[in-house]
């Protein structure tokens, strides 16, 4: 081909150069719910992936290449693309989705937080036997609900390897906000290892990804600060437990990268306003492993929805969430200035970030990295008990009957030990007694106490086994607090007791009964997670409910770590002291040494998954069956 085929006429120049404005154009006309994409070297992130709708959905689970900051590998996706495209449907509508599998393995799809019948679930070995390599599975339910959803794979790593997606469910009756523009914001985390290698790393050695330990300046730091007696203790504690005060994430930025819609930070995802509009961003963490502390710098952010249930509007600044939990919040950007939204990770290791901008091309700084926290005696579920009020006194660990501790009198690593509260997690005595400001947000004239699990709790006899690591001495409700590293946050951060059901819950019987499910695990030499010391290979019968029945289930964690608790098929109400106004959620965060309360309407009989939704905690043991039924308990 001569040059002279190939130059550009005056006519080619301005007919291109139209085109072009056409297209900046309509970047700024961009209608509501458009998603814009990351253009990366392989097939996974080409283009924008499409919404689908209809009757009918046909998905197809593969292997596809992916790029991620210019090094490539090869993902499991759906339709091709990371995330995979957005299902959108209407409440009312009955539905049919044909999921081909064509990977060499057996795969699933799970449709999170949707009440539809136990065989469509999406659950193998729970409630059905899982999609085989070659074939069509279909999956078929009418559509009871409105609000943000995700799918993504149920069978082994594979929502590590890519397999995930949102679902938008939209309302019958006309939502109770109003909004401009619509966007997905979905973070997922990506390693480079194949998820049996990062499960074999954590088996070997549980701190393998923690590059974030105290150091020999810390180390001295302390001594100044508490004394050279109370700093050897304290470290001497924390190493007969074998645990480390940094400890936050399992997997964490070393291995990790932390996408946006399937982009990196370098990437940039960017949605478009017009400035003055109002923007939904529908926040799901798809991540298999990674807590997220979402912020905009330069807006707050009204919360109008949690886990795809309407709430009576929250303002805030910053919201934690975990793998598996969505929120729905408006924000109403203004000015000819591009916005960065920043979700840090909770160990600090790393972030993802996107932009909200009124061109593309604009970006907006990055906010200065914090810290990383530290856990404290809160964390511990520590005893009071024989100690001095300067905190010198802290008489060593106790070992259970298990092989297991219990965390009497232990110190913090990051504060001189002390027997007083937190400043940042007030008494409640002190909040009824001061400006509405000042009490627990959400909580208003209500007493603390119509939170079950409110006042500290002491942990019985049982330290259950060997497959407990240590035992929280006493438990209580933290949903008021915003979480270990938010507490000295300049601004408002959301917390469990922020939310409020838009109207009361259907069903106002109080529980009949209550059972109480231990959170434990076992990272000294195993890495096993389990309920009530059993990993699910090791558990009894199913845990059952009644159908028909209300009942109250409690969690009580004796980790050290927070933990996302799922169930299947069913609403939990929270228990969060707002009466007859309880949030319905399908995920649960529960604290290190918290006792949860929720109340179930147990309305689908069926056998139902429930477990982490921490995906190697899953793997590795916290995962049980519960079975609804007509028979007597």
């Amino acid at each position: 081909m001569d040059f002279q085929d190939t130059r550009m006429t005056r006519r080619v120049f301005l007919q291109r150069t139209g085109m072009l404005g056409l297209l900046t154009a309509a970047q700024q006309l961009l209608p509501a719910c458009a998603w814009t994409r990351a253009t990366t070297e392989g097939r996974a992130g080409v283009g924008s992936p499409p919404t689908l709708s209809g009757k009918v959905i046909d998905l197809t689970i593969e292997e596809t290449p992916f790029t991620v900051n210019g090094r490539a590998a090869t993902a499991m996706t759906v339709n091709g693309t990371i995330p995979g495209p957005v299902v959108r449907l209407r409440e009312g509508q009955d539905v049919t989705l044909r999921v081909t599998n064509r990977l060499t393995e057996i795969t699933s799809i799970h449709w999170h937080g949707l009440l539809l019948p136990p065989d469509m679930d999406g659950v193998p070995g729970v409630s059905f036997a899982g999609i085989k390599p070659g074939t069509t599975f279909t999956y078929r339910f009418p559509i009871k609900q409105s609000g943000t959803y995700w799918f993504h794979s149920h069978s082994g790593g594979q929502e590590m390897r890519g397999i995930y997606a949102p679902m938008i469910l939209d309302p019958l009756e006309p939502e109770p906000f109003h909004y401009d523009r619509d966007y997905v914001v979905m973070l997922s985390d990506w390693t480079f290892e194949s998820p049996e290698s990062v499960f074999a790393h954590l088996k070997k050695l549980p701190g393998y990804y923690n590059f974030q330990r105290r150091t020999a300046g810390e180390f001295f730091s302390n001594i100044a600060n508490w004394g050279l007696w109370a700093t050897l203790k304290n470290y001497e504690m924390w190493d007969r437990m074998r645990m480390d005060p940094t400890d936050f994430a399992d997997v964490t930025g070393y291995t990790f990268t932390y996408l946006m819609n399937g982009m990196s930070p370098d990437g940039n995802w960017t949605g478009l306003f017009r400035p003055g509009e109002k923007v939904r961003l529908r926040f799901i963490n798809a991540a298999s492993m990674t807590f997220y502390d979402v912020r905009i710098p330069g807006l707050t952010m009204t919360v109008v929805q949690a886990d795809g249930q309407n709430v009576q509007p929250v303002v805030v600044e910053e919201f934690r969430f975990g793998p598996a939990e969505t929120y729905d919040v408006i924000v109403e950007p203004t000015g000819d200035r591009p916005y960065t939204i920043f979700a840090e990770t909770l160990d600090r290791s790393g972030y993802a970030r996107g932009t909200l901008a009124p061109r593309l091309g604009m970006t907006a700084p990055i906010p200065e990295r914090r810290s990383r926290p530290l856990r404290t005696m809160e964390d511990m579920g520590m005893s009071m008990e024989g100690m001095e009020m300067n905190g010198m006194d802290m008489p060593g660990m106790q070992h259970s009957n298990g092989g297991g501790m219990t965390m009497a009198g232990m110190g913090s690593s990051d504060e001189k030990p002390s027997s007083k509260p937190s400043a940042n997690t007030p008494s409640m005595e002190h909040m009824q007694h001061e400006p509405h400001k000042d009490r627990m947000p959400g909580m208003g004239d209500q007493s603390r106490s119509k939170i079950p699990g409110a006042e500290p709790v002491k942990h019985g006899p049982d330290d259950h086994g060997t497959g407990n690591q240590t035992v929280a001495e006493y438990s209580q409700n933290r949903f008021g607090e915003p979480g270990r590293g938010l507490e000295s946050s300049p601004w408002r951060v959301l917390r469990y007791t922020d939310l409020k059901s838009l109207a009361p819950y259907p069903d106002q019987r109080e529980p009949e009964r209550e059972i109480e499910l231990h959170v434990t695990g076992n990272m000294g030499d195993r890495y096993m997670w389990s309920f009530d010391g059993k990993k699910y290979s090791d558990a009894p019968e199913p845990i059952r409910f009644r159908y028909g029945e209300r009942l109250r289930l409690t969690f009580v964690n004796d980790t050290m770590m927070e933990h996302p608790l799922h169930l299947h098929g069913m609403w939990m109400h929270l228990e969060n002291g707002t009466g007859p106004y309880l949030p319905r959620k399908h995920t649960v965060i529960v604290k290190p040494a918290e006792r949860v309360s929720v109340a179930i309407s147990a309305d689908a009989p069926g056998r139902w998954a429930f477990h982490c939704h921490l995906l190697l905690h899953m793997e590795a043991g916290m995962f049980r069956v519960i079975e609804v039924s007509d028979k007597e308990l």
